[in-house]
């Protein structure tokens, strides 16, 4: 163990000798001469905390009689009184219930000062208390959670996330999750191996769903974009029509990327700054020499499934260029020109065209990688971003090439054309018209009849809680900035607050917009939010189970998703 301050070798004595030699407190190691300031007294605060702490426990015995202190000053005036039986009972139900959740590091902490408030003797369950008794507990518990998001989605309205899968054995499997902008809930996990193929019995799972969920509660329904979703979408669109469907726009947006790095000038561009980025991570002189340089940054390298990373990788490789320029030009790098891979490398790096393809490159795709960030998320609901980042996209490509329609043709036939087939949907231009962000930016919101028309149909389809003419009339009042909406205060925070929350404090003028706005705004459009390993539910789906087992895996696997969504929003 190295201190990467003064860069004194440990040889042993594990890390409460370096945080010793970093607090500065001698005796059994020498002090740290380097170490900021703030860094010792922090870390000699935590050793004293953690002293502390170990004295209370053990009880702080002193020395400074011969003849040691008094028996009364031991036992204090007042006697502790052991808990009754029942109480205790309780505290060990606690506890074992903490230690069956902490496996994850965010309870353990908890887990273990409930273990340790047990005191000597307490044993942690076992098998069967674990499962017969602790996890219908941890299921009530849980459950108590997900039921208090309830009352956000009656308010603000929620989304259902169907996120399709295969597991190991190549079965069709969708984990069905709620979205509120208060967090997302676990429901239920369903082997879709017998329905998945037919439009009509998908849409009744669906249908399902959504009365577990509450149909008047949801706005918006996110599936994969296969063909038999988009049909089981529309069948639930006629059995509930105040309910959107929507393909995963994440998803959609990775097909865009993927589209496009199967171009012949991307791909070989991809395929030339691959060749730099291996040749310097196989090669350590190499890696070592450009980690000397000042300001060095790791590469980084793309990935295999997500295609936003060629792109990312290629911007990431520019960002290097002076670095890279510098390294095959010095008197280091001739002993790599003997080889065919080294002379390569320096040819492409000294390549003015590559830079500037790189760098041409890296700007068309800014735009769309910044709005799949945006909407493969939930840290905030998305919807209200999708059209305007699409038209950004669009219009920022034709902006680069000078309007030369020869050379943006390529890009903008392909992102059209994905857009066209999945994501052209009313939802998206009611959001886009809704958002103060846009409404109230004269320069750039565009006036696209398709905007306006999708407003109208989806108000004349949509809305069943108040009248047309109503909702109409303050739209009028909401595009002229009547009302509520004149206040100063309004135009300065449009851009700032996020736009369920503007309306909230603005929309009071106009309470059927208010209400329409919110619940709109309040939704995301990806089908999978930030779960990605969902190898736990495969053991759900095996059939050599009796019915008790399989309710009892269920709920297992109910409580460990939503206690991972739970602690991600503490």
């Amino acid at each position: 163990m190295t201190c990467t301050y003064c860069f004194k070798v440990f040889h042993g004595g594990g890390i409460h000798r370096m945080k010793q030699h970093l607090a500065g407190v001698t005796g059994s190691v020498t002090s740290c001469p380097n170490v900021d300031p703030a860094v010792r007294l922090a870390i000699l605060t935590c050793l004293q905390e953690n002293d502390r702490k170990s004295k209370e426990k053990r009880g702080d015995f002193g020395v400074e009689s011969p003849f040691g202190q008094p028996v009364h000053e031991f036992v204090g005036d007042e006697v502790q009184e052991v808990p009754p039986p029942r109480i205790r009972e309780i505290s060990m139900n606690e506890a074992g219930t903490s230690l069956g959740k902490g496996k994850r590091k965010t309870t353990a902490p908890t887990a273990i000062d409930q273990i340790a408030s047990m005191g000597h003797g307490y044993k942690a369950p076992s098998y069967h208390s674990l499962r017969v008794t602790l996890l219908p507990d941890a299921k009530k518990d849980v459950q108590l959670v997900v039921d208090s998001f309830q009352n956000t989605w009656a308010e603000t309205g929620c989304t259902i996330m169907g996120d399709g899968w295969k597991d190991s054995r190549q079965r069709p499997l969708i984990n069905f999750l709620v979205y509120c902008h208060k967090g997302i809930s676990f429901i239920k996990s369903i082997d879709a191996s017998d329905i998945v193929t037919n439009a009509e019995n998908l849409c009744n799972l669906f249908v399902e769903i959504v009365e577990m969920v509450g149909s008047k509660n949801v706005v918006h329904l996110v599936t994969d974009n296969a063909s038999n979703y988009k049909a089981a979408g529309t069948l639930l669109n006629e059995r509930y029509p105040t309910i959107c469907w929507s393909p995963c726009v994440a998803h959609c947006i990775n097909l865009i990327l993927k589209d496009i790095g199967e171009m012949g000038t991307v791909k070989s561009l991809v395929a030339l700054a691959a060749t730099v980025t291996v040749f310097v991570y196989n090669h350590k002189y190499v890696l070592n020499w450009l980690r000397k340089t000042n300001g060095w940054r790791e590469i980084i390298r793309s990935g295999e499934t997500r295609f936003a990373t060629t792109f990312i990788a290629l911007k990431s490789l520019h960002d290097h260029k002076d670095s890279l320029q510098a390294l095959v030009t010095s008197g280091d790098y001739k002993k790599f020109l003997k080889m065919n891979k080294g002379k390569e490398v320096k040819q492409i790096v000294l390549d003015d065209r590559f830079w500037n393809n790189c760098l041409i490159t890296v700007r068309i795709m800014g735009p769309i990688i910044r709005l799949l960030r945006v909407c493969d998320t939930d840290e905030r609901p998305s919807l209200g971003y999708v059209y305007e980042g699409m038209f950004r996209a669009i219009t920022g490509i034709k902006k680069l090439f000078r309007s030369s329609e020869r050379l943006y043709k390529p890009y903008i036939d392909i992102i059209n054309d994905r857009w066209d087939r999945m994501l052209r949907k009313n939802l998206h231009a009611i959001a886009y018209f809704l958002n103060p962000a846009y409404q109230y930016d004269t320069a750039t919101f565009s006036t696209h009849p398709e905007i306006t028309n999708g407003l109208l149909d989806y108000i004349e389809s949509k809305v069943d809680w108040c009248s047309v003419e109503n909702l109409t009339r303050e739209i009028g009042m909401y595009r002229e900035r009547e009302g509520s909406f004149g206040r100063k205060l309004a135009i300065l925070t449009s851009k700032k607050d996020r736009p369920e929350n503007w309306w909230k404090l603005f929309g009071c003028d106009a309470p059927n917009l208010q209400k329409l706005a919110i619940r709109v705004l309040s939704q995301t459009v990806s089908s999978s939010g930030y779960e990605r390993n969902w190898s736990v539910f495969e053991r759900i789906h095996t059939k050599k189970r009796n019915r008790l087992e399989h309710q009892r895996l269920n709920d297992l696997v109910y409580v460990h998703y939503n206690l991972r969504l739970q602690y991600r929003y503490m």
